[in-house]
């Protein structure tokens, strides 16, 4: 698997956001969104074992890890699964961020280890690619969904996605509102939300408020 970067540092977003957590940002992205603040993940990093990124994470001794990229469902299936395997074995609390075009089945979880699946809108230029079977595989009360939105054209589709695929709140899927930083204002987002009564939790990149946005390794 290769590895763009491994730090220690607060979430900034999911139903996690705020607490201490280890980050691993694997390298390569098949997307290329509007929006997208990593491209330096594209290509940058260098090959490590699922054993060394275990060493690395074990050694913050902290319990919370974020696999993240570019992509992580495009790194090679067997290392991906035995990194969550091993991980699964000491009961590390886990989010896999995967951008919503790569079937989420090709990996199987262990006990505490979710998914939050980015739902791509119109303005991120990569809707098309979506693989929105994966709305069917996700699982109540385990994974969760974003939407990244920059428009209220983006934010109106989200809801009819949320409508059409039935991932309601009510029957127990998460959903995570997200605006488009330095495109749209949270205000802005927050009334729309406010608004249609939408059971959605809004989220701001909270890294980016707390340190520079460019800064990486946060």
């Amino acid at each position: 698997m290769k590895v763009n970067e491994l730090f220690f540092s607060i979430q900034g977003e999911s139903s996690s956001m705020g607490l201490p957590t280890v980050f691993v940002r694997f390298t390569g992205c098949n997307l290329r969104c509007s929006y997208c603040d990593t491209t330096y993940a594209y290509f940058e990093g260098k090959r490590m074992t699922p054993e060394e990124v275990f060493a690395r994470i074990e050694a913050y001794g902290v319990r919370r890890v974020c696999l993240t990229g570019g992509e992580p469902l495009i790194q090679p299936r067997d290392e991906l699964q035995k990194l969550l395997n091993l991980l699964g074995s000491d009961q590390y609390e886990v989010s896999i961020e995967t951008d919503g075009s790569v079937d989420i089945d090709r990996i199987r979880l262990r006990p505490r280890q979710r998914f939050i699946l980015d739902v791509k809108v119109p303005s991120s230029q990569m809707h098309l690619y979506m693989d929105f079977d994966n709305l069917r595989r996700i699982v109540p009360e385990r994974d969760e969904v974003k939407f990244v939105v920059g428009t209220e054209e983006d934010y109106e589709w989200s809801k009819e996605i949320i409508d059409r695929y039935d991932i309601r709140p009510e029957k127990g899927y998460s959903l995570l509102f997200s605006p488009v930083f330095g495109v749209l204002e949270p205000r802005k987002l927050a009334e729309w939300i406010l608004r249609d009564r939408l059971n959605a939790r809004l989220q701001v990149q909270l890294h980016k408020f707390i340190w520079d946005p460019a800064t990486r390794g946060v």
